[in-house]
């Protein structure tokens, strides 16, 4: 388990990293996101104690430099390209092997894991940076840990390699692994993670459940089909649902359950063709709740309306910080 316990982090006079708490539980991944600028990096450059900053991060009981041989306990993966030069991919593997009281057989495991094993002669900086992620996570893994901590695995990826690092995160924490990871690829992390935390500005928006985020930041609609739909609109107006026309004629209800116009429906004698919910992506809620803590802001395309921007509102979990 991960408790990170008021890390605060300043530059001059920007405050990077605003007092964040939060715990990151075993046998689920747990997905850390926030625009540009936010301070994920580095937050986890503080959990791993390679910023100077303020708070604590204990994984297992233990801070990071307190661990004796980090990489059996704690793999991690910050950077795509933290190689030497001249040296081939298996021997940066191995060089790290050894200081961790680590044999060659496991290097030879996690390279052929991670699909590198036909070019683990090679020297990474001939790699790509798919590559290079990939023998980023072979690092990692080399001391076979309980906790993940990677930022941004999927970059570079193509997406076979994006599909196989999903299945890859969610079958290590089906072990009861630690996986926490970060992404700028929210249609991937609504497939990859079980939970969130999700900063702004370096302060805490949001720790929690994944559909409970969606839930508190986005509005669930109620889709109609209907031989009736001009009449049974003005139905649904009477009954106090707000009601839009879609595509094809169909009626989008917001401000009514699906029961409550299914049973409207039924009261009203109206033929339904269909009836369905249909629920907001991750990334609607993502933009709506981080819409005011963007730090970098371009401009909207010639002749578009921007639209507005929701406050970032503190949420979720007890670990709030």
């Amino acid at each position: 388990m991960i408790t990170a316990k008021g890390l605060y982090k300043r530059y001059r006079k920007t405050v990077a990293v605003d007092h964040l708490s939060f715990d990151v539980q075993p046998g689920v991944v747990t997905g850390f996101l926030g625009p540009n600028g936010s301070g994920k990096s580095t937050t986890m450059r503080l959990m791993l104690g390679l910023d100077h900053g303020e708070g604590q991060t204990l994984f297992d009981g233990e801070s990071f430099t307190d661990i004796r041989r980090p990489m059996n306990k704690v793999g991690t993966l910050l950077e795509a390209k933290p190689f030497h030069p001249t040296r081939s991919a298996r021997n940066h593997l191995r060089m790290l092997a050894s200081a961790n009281g680590i044999g060659d057989k496991r290097v030879d495991e996690v390279m052929e894991l991670v699909g590198l094993g036909t070019v683990r002669r090679k020297k990474p900086k001939g790699y790509s940076l798919g590559m290079a992620q990939r023998l980023g996570l072979a690092q990692a893994l080399l001391g076979d840990p309980r906790i993940l901590l990677l930022d941004e695995p999927t970059n570079g990826l193509d997406p076979h390699g994006i599909h196989w690092m999903r299945d890859m995160l969610k079958h290590l924490a089906s072990e009861g692994r630690t996986i926490f990871v970060s992404s700028h690829l929210l249609s991937e992390m609504q497939l990859m993670a079980d939970e969130l935390v999700v900063i702004g500005r370096g302060t805490m928006i949001f720790n929690g459940v994944v559909d409970q985020f969606v839930r508190e930041f986005t509005q669930s609609t109620v889709i109609v089909r209907s031989p009736s739909a001009d009449g049974f609109a003005t139905a649904l107006e009477g009954a106090g649902a707000a009601v839009t026309k879609g595509k094809d004629g169909e009626l989008v209800v917001s401000g009514m359950e699906i029961g409550a116009v299914g049973h409207l429906a039924f009261t009203e004698n109206v033929e339904l063709s269909e009836l369905s919910t249909r629920s907001a992506s991750l990334e609607e809620a993502f933009m709506s709740a981080t819409g005011s803590s963007e730090e970098f802001v371009a401009a909207e395309p010639l002749g578009k309306t921007p639209a507005a921007k929701t406050p970032a509102t503190k949420t979720g979990g007890a670990d709030n910080a």
